[in-house]
């Protein structure tokens, strides 16, 4: 049995699916915000089904982010299950959120960002007053079986999230896969802080790239989304996001070969004109993206100034 439930979230990616499964255990992936409105809607979709709350076996998580985690305290007599990296949010580990201030402020000196821009890192740290409380109770690392479900894998897929996994139905050729891929818009590779504050940040566009040909790799006929409707023609979507990606990037370079060196501020503000201020975070992590693909390609330098302040430039 698969049966969506869709919650609404007050973020403007609007609403983000639940799914609700039955083999050995019964099990919600995901389970929206942490707002009255959204554990009604689940409430309900429970209902539909004969189920309560109580009823719930397993939680089991995609990623971190508070439209996917929020009501884990909903569940009484479930066990929680995800990724490690969703522990340290759900337990409200100290030293990692309280790291996050400093990977971003780092982040901005190196991207060269303006002086008036550095309170953005009190705005770039999730909100953890929007997620649940209750830690997991089982860690899954790609290749894992989910319990109770035979046939059902984990699938490590980084790159929109630090934490994110995927579900792997084998008999099925059906994949659960949060916010890896999305009928109606391109997910972000989202720049994070990783688990360990001494590690440099993981170069979330070339994991999110890999993530997606992994999943090419599979033959899967639906992708059961985070957001959305499900995706019948997985394959082709992705062929055409990794496609569209390269195209951005070759843009992104034509702008460095005839005017940079450039910070990744400077050149975020050329690539985003109308809205590189206004969301700043986004635009920096899109920004910076593309420039570790072109790197990865052979295609930019990168080189330092004394004050730490990053330059881009053709090779």
């Amino acid at each position: 049995m698969i049966k969506k439930i869709e919650t609404p979230t007050p973020f403007a990616v609007g609403t983000v699916n639940c799914h609700l499964i039955k083999k050995d255990a019964l099990s919600i992936i995901d389970v929206g915000t942490k707002t009255p409105e959204a554990l009604e809607a689940i409430t309900a979709g429970l209902k539909e089904e004969g189920y309560t709350v109580d009823d719930i076996e397993q939680v089991i998580l995609t990623h971190h982010h508070p439209d996917h985690i929020g009501w884990t305290d909903a569940f009484p007599n479930a066990k929680i299950l995800g990724h490690v990296y969703n522990d340290a949010w759900l337990r409200r580990d100290e030293e990692f959120i309280g790291s996050h201030y400093d990977f971003y402020m780092n982040l901005l000196i190196e991207e060269g960002v303006p002086e008036k821009f550095m309170d953005w890192p009190k705005r770039m740290t999730r909100r953890p007053d929007m997620m649940g409380t209750r830690p997991l109770t089982h860690i899954l690392k790609d290749g894992d079986e989910v319990p109770g479900h035979p046939g059902l894998f984990a699938i490590e897929t980084l790159g929109h999230a630090q934490s994110h996994l995927a579900y792997w139905d084998e008999e099925q050729h059906a994949l659960f896969g949060g916010d890896l891929l999305i009928s109606h818009t391109s997910s972000n590779p989202l720049i994070e802080p990783p688990l360990n504050p001494t590690q440099k940040r993981s170069k979330s566009l070339l994991q999110y790239n890999a993530s997606l040909k992994k999943i090419r790799s599979l033959p899967v006929e639906i992708v059961h989304s985070g957001h959305g409707k499900p995706i019948i023609q997985a394959h082709e979507l992705i062929n055409e996001r990794l496609e569209k990606q390269h195209r951005r990037a070759l843009k992104v370079l034509q702008f460095i070969q005839q005017e940079g060196p450039f910070t990744v501020y400077e050149l975020s503000s050329l690539i985003f004109p109308a809205k590189y201020q206004k969301e700043l975070g986004l635009t920096l992590s899109h920004t910076v993206g593309q420039l570790d693909y072109l790197m990865s390609l052979g295609y930019v330098t990168e080189s330092s100034n004394d004050r730490g302040i990053l330059y881009y430039g053709a090779k």
